[in-house]
């Protein structure tokens, strides 16, 4: 086989795999991400990227703990909706964390037997069954999404980590509806979300096993450029980009909103990041525009 043949197979391959070495590996999977960028300090060896495609279409990206069995962070586009939610979706797992071959889509859980190597890479159904105090929380919620195969992306265990249910039920959900709400209103562009946790080694138990990791900490932040100037003063200072931090507990759990600054800090001083910590490339400053002079030179 010639070597230009070897390296076009090769990036064929890499191209469809979900389970990438850079999410700029898949030219779609940039489009979850502000600028193409994905959030930069991150750098465990270990963490998992992962390019959530489902029905042959990248939906949204997630870096993945396989130590832990949860998603470090999902990053996703906005969509306009009313908020209804979905629960008649089939829960699914990352076939691609276990193994690098088929066609890249996340599957549906088999109602039998699910071979050790993929309850060795990510959390499965059992895993959850027999815990009370948790619930499956979504990081990209079904409700920041509009078309039934976006939502359906989401429920993939690799898109959720153990909450508190009445944190998860309480007041993390009624921020995800603020967000909602305030980016139908005020955003007129694309908004970008991440969304993520952090860990004290907490985990759920199975069979006397260590199982899956329980967050601390829920984090979220979003950015949008493209948005309404004419908004209320109090709104548009939420604008272009804010973030938010809460514990995932039963009590003083409430959501503290802040600057993404402010939560990058926060995220410093509480997990194994490095110093120069960035959620959104540039701070999420748009892109100058270029002075009019220049605009019909190119």
């Amino acid at each position: 086989m010639s070597t230009p043949l070897v390296l076009t197979l090769l990036f064929c391959y890499s191209a469809s795999a979900m389970v990438v070495n850079d999410f700029n590996q898949v030219e779609q999977c940039k489009n979850s991400l502000y600028m193409g960028t994905p959030p930069r300090g991150f750098t465990r060896p270990t963490l998992k990227k992962i390019c959530q495609f489902y029905a042959d279409k990248p939906r949204y990206v997630t870096l993945y703990d396989p130590h832990d069995r949860i998603p470090v962070y999902s990053a996703y586009t906005f969509k306009k909706t009313e908020g209804d939610r979905r629960v008649d979706y089939p829960w699914m797992y990352e076939p691609q964390l276990a193994e690098m071959d088929g066609n890249g889509n996340m599957l549906p859980f088999p109602t039998g037997y699910l071979h050790m190597k993929f309850e060795d890479s990510q959390a499965v159904l059992d895993d959850y069954s027999d815990v009370v105090l948790y619930e499956r929380g979504h990081l990209n919620p079904d409700q920041h999404q509009s078309t039934p195969h976006d939502r359906a992306a989401t429920y993939t265990l690799t898109n959720v980590v153990p909450q508190i249910r009445e944190f998860n039920i309480g007041p993390w959900r009624e921020y995800e509806e603020r967000i909602r709400v305030r980016l139908n209103n005020f955003c007129r562009g694309t908004a970008f979300i991440v969304t993520g946790v952090t860990t004290t080694g907490h985990a759920i138990h199975r069979n006397n096993q260590r199982r899956v990791g329980i967050p601390e900490d829920m984090w979220s932040a979003y950015c949008c450029t493209d948005y309404d100037r004419n908004a209320p003063h109090d709104v548009r200072t939420l604008f272009p980009s804010h973030g938010a931090m809460a514990k995932n507990a039963k009590e003083g759990n409430s959501i503290h909103e802040m600057t993404v600054q402010e939560l990058e800090m926060f995220l410093i001083n509480h997990v194994n990041v490095d110093k120069n910590l960035q959620i959104f490339y540039d701070n999420c400053r748009a892109p100058s525009p270029l002075p009019v002079y220049l605009q019909h030179t190119i």
